[in-house]
């Protein structure tokens, strides 16, 4: 296991006027050191981030939020500030949500609002199947929590990320971060070049990038993982929820959205055409109220 940005805190490359947060570091059971943010107090909100992101994508919402509520965020293993693992079980989903569960429960969270984008909607949406009693309500911002193994737009790009060029692609080039990402959004100076460099220094080099590189193909390969979850999904289908769209985004459509609105029986939803896949990093003004009328609720 590669503990190295762990045990040596905070890199200088991160920036104390665009991450004014304080670093803490939670030692899962299976002594990995999960970094994560932990800001303000009141009724706790939780950001759960997708690939290849860390906390820093809701700098803007914590930033804004702390003064009235707990803003808590995480980095997954193998993102952000968080350590490294060179077992390939430690980067399946349900390993990542399963310690995603036991840092939660850790912190002793209750009453909590759940963001969730890309990969953090079946993490965060485990576990709020898991505990229902902990969860109060529900952002739901260009993510899924379904099969979509019979979906070619998904799974033309399940397998190529996961075959040996997309790997090749992902690690030795750093692909997801300079290739999908600047894709992924509605304008890509949204993405300045400060902004870019924290999310290329949270994945240096070849070897850190092996769960960035290995969520691509889950998202056909954990098809039962994901099943179970949705079957599951009566446990938080009556929370209130906030659906988040960017209708920039390339990876998940308004054919998603609707599939949540279907589903949802306590919803309210807002599309930004000038959003794309990373609405809290690309038009955080925009959300901010809304976040802020739900959690007020």
């Amino acid at each position: 296991m590669r503990d190295r940005q762990a045990t040596n805190g905070r890199p200088d490359w991160v920036s104390d006027e665009m991450y004014p947060f304080e670093s803490r570091f939670h030692e899962t059971s299976s002594g990995h050191h999960l970094h994560y943010v932990d800001e303000g107090s009141g009724s706790p909100i939780v950001f759960v981030h997708g690939n290849p992101a860390w906390s820093f994508e809701f700098r803007h919402l914590i930033a804004e939020l702390r003064t009235g509520h707990r803003c808590v965020a995480a980095d997954h293993l193998g993102f952000g500030l968080s350590a490294r693992s060179d077992r390939n079980e430690d980067h399946h989903p349900r390993a990542h949500a399963e310690r995603f569960e036991e840092f939660v429960r850790d912190l002793d969270l209750r009453d909590v609002t759940l963001y969730m984008n890309d990969w953090g909607g079946p993490i965060g949406l485990d576990f709020a199947r898991k505990h229902p009693d902990r969860v109060k309500s529900l952002v739901i911002a260009n993510t899924w929590c379904w099969p979509v193994s019979d979906d070619r737009h998904f799974r033309f790009f399940s397998k190529m990320m996961a075959s040996p060029l997309g790997r090749y692609l992902i690690t030795r080039r750093n692909y997801f971060v300079k290739g999908v990402m600047p894709r992924a959004v509605a304008d890509r100076k949204t993405l300045t070049p400060e902004v870019m460099s924290h999310y290329r220094n949270a994945l240096p080099d070849p070897a850190s990038r092996a769960a960035c590189a290995a969520l691509p193909g889950y998202i056909v390969g954990a098809a039962d993982w994901l099943g179970s979850i949705w079957h599951d999904r009566t446990a938080f289908s009556d929370k209130p929820t906030l659906l988040l769209w960017g209708s920039k985004d390339i990876a998940f459509r308004l054919n998603e959205l609707e599939t949540w609105k279907s589903e949802m029986q306590n919803y309210e939803a807002h599309v930004f055409d000038d959003g794309g896949h990373f609405v809290a990093e690309e038009i955080p003004h925009r959300i901010l109220p809304l976040i802020r009328e739900l959690l007020s609720r």
